[in-house]
């Protein structure tokens, strides 16, 4: 396995920091005793959520998250974009764990810095010890920014970039200025979306000695995955010129990139991939067709791990068995992950199967509706527009729903209830009920016709508490979000 790129000459320093000494204030020895304290007590009472023991971190030890972080021997792999990042960071987990490695990660998509911080907080000893070889993490684009100014990740993973939550970030062109900061402070190596031009541009402002890399779709699957140019250009024709204009084109820079892993084939929870000029074929435990190509971003900043495992650096220092994973390692890895929550996770509630899929962005929305045949199951939409939602809902105007003409849409739910039936009606989408209360919903769309499958599309404030109300009738596994 080689890199694209010269790799940077090992700093004496430990690889997650930024290389100087991060001074610790008197009170550091009690940080983890007061934060496990308040996190104890949060849990408890249900209140503050799963971010709130990191707020209270951050204000009494602001450098607790640098000092935890400096101890990894592999440092921290940063994983951010607009779509995909709670899958794809979990693949990551999954596979560097499946290699044996010991992996701290953010498991609950609480993807700001003090999200980071409470899940330190469940891991660290009493004395601030973090026993794990590696750090990989699901950051927002935003918080991305904060978080590279306390610890510059060794790896960084880059997704893609879309027109998501406008009220927050503003055009596009600021989500990938956002990502720029991530890549011009990496220091081992970035992973790239080679089909995606602004990720793509991003080598641009990699540092000199850090290694790139591309990951991305064979010729005929590029269809399948759209760029935001692509999707925005095919549904106004006469602005596509204009944005191939404004970004380059698209297609000229992906064919001109080597990736390092691409994605050629997909099926149903099937993927071929190409490593090397040779294809590996796989069966995959994963649902949707979106995250066959996070499956080819994670492969790819794998394998930059792997090819650093036998460093002078890293030898002797990780609790991996030191063998030479191959590519067929890497791909076993991939067949073993399951969905992460809320993202394709199916719940048996008293005999009926539910699945509850995250939607958060026009592409987002597509390829789920894409992936998913709606025969054979009832569907139902909740959608919110909290501040982790985006304020702007305008987007749902940018999905084809008319996939669901067919079967209907059962029950509309959440804050924008009537806005998301509004949008039905207007592709011409039967809906069977509205209702704006979460749980009053969800009862009667279970209720409406027992045993049938389920299937539930979410935003993320509405997608945690459809869960936590099925938490309340069925088993579901504590993904650590608290009660919201």
């Amino acid at each position: 396995m080689t890199s694209e790129s010269v790799r940077k000459p090992e700093s004496k320093s430990a690889p997650g920091t930024s290389g100087t000494s991060v001074r610790k204030p008197w009170n550091a020895f009690a940080t983890p005793a007061i934060g496990k304290a308040v996190r104890g007590a949060s849990r408890l009472l249900k209140h503050g959520g799963s971010a709130f023991p990191g707020k209270i971190v951050e204000q009494i030890d602001p450098t607790f998250l640098a000092r935890t972080l400096a101890q990894l021997p592999l440092g921290v792999v940063l994983v951010s974009g607009t779509n995909g990042k709670t899958t794809t960071t979990r693949m990551v987990a999954s596979m560097l764990r499946h290699l044996g490695l010991k992996v701290f990660t953010n498991p609950t998509g609480s993807n700001f810095t003090r999200g980071v911080v409470s899940a330190l907080l469940t891991e660290v000893s009493m004395s601030g010890r973090l026993d794990a070889d590696i750090a990989v993490l699901e950051l927002d684009e935003a918080y991305a920014v904060h978080f590279v100014r306390q610890v510059k990740p060794r790896y960084a993973l880059l997704l893609n970039v879309m027109r998501d939550q406008l009220d927050r970030f503003g055009e596009i062109d600021n989500t990938a200025r956002l990502l720029s900061h991530v890549a011009e402070t990496t220091t081992g190596t970035v992973v790239l979306n080679r089909e995606d031009p602004r990720i793509a541009r991003l080598a641009d402002v990699v540092p000199a000695g850090t290694a790139v890399r591309y990951f991305g779709l064979s010729d005929d699957l590029r269809g399948f995955f759209p760029s935001d140019d692509d999707m925005h250009a095919k549904d106004m024709p006469d602005a596509g010129s204009a944005s191939a204009a404004q970004t380059g084109t698209a297609p000229a820079i992906g064919d001109a990139l080597p990736a390092d892993v691409a994605l050629t084939k997909v099926g149903d929870h099937h993927a071929d991939f190409l490593m090397d000029g040779r294809t590996y074929s796989t069966d995959v435990r994963l649902e949707g067709v979106y995250n066959l190509f996070n499956a080819a971003a994670a492969l790819a900043v794998v394998r930059a791990v792997v090819a650093d495992l036998e460093s002078d650096h890293v030898r002797g220092r990780v609790s991996a068995r030191l063998f030479k994973p191959s590519d067929d390692d890497l791909i076993a890895a991939v067949a073993d992950v399951t969905p992460a929550f809320g993202r394709g996770e199916s719940i048996d509630v008293n005999g009926t199967n539910v699945e509850l899929l995250l939607v958060k962005n026009p592409m987002g929305f597509r390829l789920s509706l894409t992936s998913f045949d709606p025969a054979g199951h009832d569907t139902m939409i909740v959608i919110n527009d909290e501040y982790a939602d985006g304020r702007d809902m305008s987007w749902l105007w940018d999905v084809d729903f008319t996939g669901l003409r067919g079967t209907g849409v059962g029950m509309v739910s959440g804050v924008r209830a009537w806005d998301m039936a509004l949008r039905l009606g207007y592709d011409e989408v039967p809906v069977g009920d509205v209702n704006p209360d979460i749980d009053a919903a969800v009862d009667a769309f279970l209720t409406a016709d027992p045993g049938r499958p389920k299937r539930i599309y979410c935003t993320y404030t509405s997608m945690l508490k459809v869960r936590a109300h099925l938490g309340r009738i069925a088993k579901v596994s504590d993904a650590g979000v608290g009660r919201e």
